[in-house]
């Protein structure tokens, strides 16, 4: 492992508390491009100023944004689900369904998700930054730079109102680009995938259980964690009701696996999102307590995106991928 990874996975650490899942910051540009006069936001004929409250404070805009900086993914598919251009982003892990701005030039590289380039952010000019959980220990200083608005999603549990949440943003985004249309239709377009999945689980005696694969061990997520809207809102039975101390869930031990004995299991391959290589499959699996379980015995095991479930798992693009893996389990 890296040592640029390695920090990363530091970084998470200490990001938990702020519900969220890095490597060091991006080389600072130079002193005398972040200290240029920011071009004047282009007034918008028409535009009333919107005042938007969230868990740090209140944001408002009195022009619509023209140069948006997006430090998170999950903030860079709402603006891409949008149609709104990017100005600037985080680039350290893009997801493949944003693989086109990874290398596009017009679309500034903003350093690290967990810790930004803050030079680099305020030598962009931007006049909106968007940003979650994951960097609210910058928000004041962001707040200097540009109008920031955080978006209120729990990383850590996520088991009541994930999709309200998520449909909420997108709505107040529609509102402040003036896409209200183009968002309310998206919000409806995820509405009927809940649905579609709601339908599937309804009745359904299966009990399934989430791990991630993290080098060669593998840690459990119940009701209550990170993919708690995958048993709340998509309906999906547990198989253990045990409560997650850590962001990346709870150690399988042999007696765990005997009291859960999942008839789905859902992997989640957060080294393959580190290490950038394709996820695992059931030959690269070792573990002879997974390979107890009825989910293995039965062939109804489930590598999921892991750009979906551990990169984002908070945006549209994101979640449409989640309920088609979840699915899968009920298939066959």
């Amino acid at each position: 492992m890296t040592i640029q990874r390695r920090t990363f996975l530091l970084a998470l650490a200490a990001s938990a508390a702020l519900y969220g899942c890095g490597r060091k910051s991006e080389p600072s540009v130079s002193t005398s491009a972040a200290a240029a006069t920011p071009p004047a936001t282009p007034a918008t004929p028409g535009f009333e100023p919107i005042t938007v409250k969230h868990k740090l404070g209140t944001t408002t805009l009195q022009q619509r944004p023209q140069r948006v900086a997006a430090l998170e993914m999950n903030e860079a598919d709402f603006l891409d689900q949008l149609g709104v251009p990017i100005a600037g982003m985080v680039k350290d892990y893009v997801p493949h369904f944003l693989a086109k701005y990874k290398d596009d030039a017009q679309v500034q590289d903003l350093g690290a998700i967990v810790q930004p380039n803050l030079e680099r952010v305020h030598a962009l000019h931007p006049d909106l930054v968007l940003i979650t959980p994951l960097q609210a220990n910058h928000y004041q200083e962001l707040t200097e730079i540009a109008p920031t608005l955080h978006f209120d999603v729990d990383f850590g549990n996520s088991q009541s109102g994930h999709f309200d949440v998520v449909k909420d943003h997108l709505l107040t985004l529609g509102r402040i680009f003036g896409k209200e249309d183009l968002a309310r239709a998206k919000a409806a377009e995820l509405d009927a995938k809940v649905q579609t999945a709601r339908r599937a689980t309804t009745g359904r005696p299966e009990k399934a259980l989430v791990v991630l694969h993290n080098n060669g061990a593998f840690s459990s997520f119940g009701v209550r964690s990170r993919y708690g809207f995958v048993f709340n809102a998509l309906g999906v039975q547990p198989a253990s009701t045990a409560v997650e101390t850590s962001l990346h869930g709870q150690p399988i031990s042999s007696e765990f696996i005997q009291q859960a004995d999942p008839d789905i299991l859902y992997v989640v391959d957060r080294t393959a999102v580190m290490d950038r290589r394709p996820v695992i499959d059931a030959a690269q699996v070792s573990n002879p307590l997974l390979r107890q379980t009825k989910a293995w015995k039965n062939g109804r095991v489930v590598f999921v995106d892991a750009d979906a479930w551990y990169t984002t798992g908070a945006c549209l693009s994101a979640l449409k991928i989640v309920v088609d893996d979840v699915l899968k389990g009920y298939q066959g």
